[in-house]
């Protein structure tokens, strides 16, 4: 598995671009730090102002940055035969899709959406997707997982693995699942 998480200049899929990701891995639950990955994207035009209020990132920040297009090669690497772990995973799809094609239906068939699982795991109704108050920091810091820097992608991507591992101890499983099983539990759950 991996967490990603994007840091975009907004989520207009017509007009926004993906300006920063960050990626961990997860291996036989663990969080494998030292493996983890990010890269600053150079966007055709600028961020705006309100999206650098956000992740704090500049168009200076960005002028040495890849474009997209030579990013996305080492991004591809990364999430090669691995599943995704993503926070409020909607963003990640909706941007994978644009990057490498796919439908949106293949690539939720290969992400757990953490935010999802904390929403499960409060015990809300079953298509509580819109539930409010499930903020990465404040749900992380509510399971006593650390936030350092947020809106920056690594930690981002991060925060939402210690999550996930925090999290998937809660799952009614009764073992240590495969990635692939934890993947059906987390489906028949949601």
């Amino acid at each position: 598995m991996v967490a990603l998480d994007f840091e975009t200049t907004g989520l207009d899929l017509d007009r926004d671009h993906v300006i920063a990701y960050g990626a961990v891995p997860i291996d036989d639950g663990r969080v494998r730090v030292g493996a983890a990955c990010s890269q600053l994207i150079r966007p055709p035009r600028p961020p705006s102002v309100r999206s650098q209020t956000i992740h704090l990132l500049r168009e200076v920040d960005l002028a040495e940055a890849p474009e997209t297009r030579q990013a996305a090669s080492g991004l591809r690497a990364t999430l090669a035969n691995r599943f995704l772990v993503a926070w409020y995973a909607d963003v990640e799809i909706a941007f994978l899709r644009r990057l490498f094609g796919g439908s949106e239906r293949a690539w939720r068939r290969r992400v757990i959406d953490v935010r999802d699982m904390a929403i499960v795991i409060d015990g809300a109704p079953a298509g509580a997707r819109r539930a409010r108050g499930y903020a990465l920091t404040h749900t992380a810091e509510r399971f006593g997982v650390p936030v350092s820097d947020p809106h920056d992608a690594l930690d981002d991507a991060l925060v939402t693995a210690q999550l996930f591992l925090v999290l998937a101890a809660h799952m009614p499983q009764g073992r240590n699942p495969t990635p692939r099983e934890l993947v059906s539990l987390y489906r028949s759950l949601t």
